[in-house]
């Protein structure tokens, strides 16, 4: 009888694979330490940027606002939170914070409604819509302090050219610089004029990112062009509009050039808002402590601010 003979590969010593194993981690190990270098060159003057000219600047605000400091002064002393009492306790708290609100909802509220309103008429095929959109466009990159000298001459009661203006119809012009209300409407009509082209090209990219079949489905169906733009083009621009919400509040917050330029503050404190205020605390009176407790509070409105929008706005924001 023959032997079955059989035959085996060879198998690899369990030592060779091993040191396969090994190899491999290695390798694995060092494109990882490779894309993490990658990523430190890439991202890493970023993050030191905003270390240094962010994340510093508000710790530091927030440690000189428990300081009882007077700027130019080497000598500051620590008073903890005597200097939020003191602007919660101060009696021109509530008008500062009322002229902000005005301000804030004045501006947010007439730039959106304004602004879309403009992007609306250049998204119409209309000759020289391009050169149109360049000069609508144009106020936005100006200095604020450029804008608030030129249109004070425009505002100016004796020989500015609205003053001009409503005489040639038989009306008194108002008295912008010396009136609190005025003085203030004032400062809202120059925000918009400056800041309303840049709100109605970001509403004109969005609404040439809609389609045209969702428009001519809505005709089919009988819908008019008012209830075609209230349910289908309103809709959709939701996400540019959450955008254009949050991004004119923090500036309308945060304008300081045109009150600088235009009014001071004044009169009598009427243009004067939180942001204006620790201009002038910190400037003006000097007392940096009081001014850095001033800029953290700020910085708390409008953290919280942005992250009710962001809540509440988490499921209602969508382009489908």
């Amino acid at each position: 009888m023959v032997p079955l003979v059989t035959s085996q590969a060879p198998t690899a010593p369990p030592l060779a694979r091993s040191g396969t194993s090994k190899v491999r981690h290695a390798a694995i190990k060092r494109r990882r330490l490779k894309n993490l270098g990658i990523f430190a060159l890439l991202a890493g003057p970023n993050v030191a940027l905003l270390l240094i000219f962010v994340y510093r600047p508000l710790l530091l605000s927030f440690y000189y606002s428990m300081l009882q400091w007077n700027m130019g002064s080497s000598v500051a002393r620590f008073i903890g939170f005597d200097n939020y009492i003191a602007w919660f306790t101060d009696p021109d708290t509530p008008m500062v914070m009322g002229t902000t609100l005005i301000f804030a909802v004045a501006t947010v509220g007439g730039a959106l409604v304004l602004g879309l309103a403009l992007a609306l008429l250049l998204n119409r095929k209309l000759w020289g819509r391009g050169v149109a959109r360049t000069v609508v466009f144009a106020p936005y990159v100006l200095s604020g302090i450029a804008v608030g000298m030129l249109w004070l001459y425009i505002f100016d009661p004796r020989y500015g050219l609205l003053s001009t203006l409503l005489g040639a119809i038989g009306l008194d012009s108002p008295q912008w610089y010396t009136s609190s209300p005025w003085a203030l409407i004032m400062i809202i009509i120059v925000y918009l004029w400056k800041h309303i082209g840049y709100v109605a090209l970001i509403y004109l990219a969005g609404l040439q990112g809609i389609p045209q079949d969702l428009r001519d489905a809505a005709s089919l169906d009988g819908a008019t062009k008012l209830r075609t733009f209230g349910s289908v083009v309103l809709p959709l621009l939701g996400p540019v509009t959450f955008f254009l919400l949050i991004t004119t509040i923090l500036s309308s917050l945060q304008s300081f050039d045109l009150i600088k330029a235009m009014t001071d503050g004044g009169p009598l404190g009427s243009t004067t808002t939180l942001m204006y205020q620790i201009y002038i605390e910190g400037f003006q009176t000097g007392r940096a402590g009081y001014a850095s407790a001033s800029a953290t509070i700020l910085f708390v409105i409008l953290l919280v601010i942005t992250a009710v929008q962001l809540k509440y706005m988490e499921k209602k924001v969508h382009y489908s």
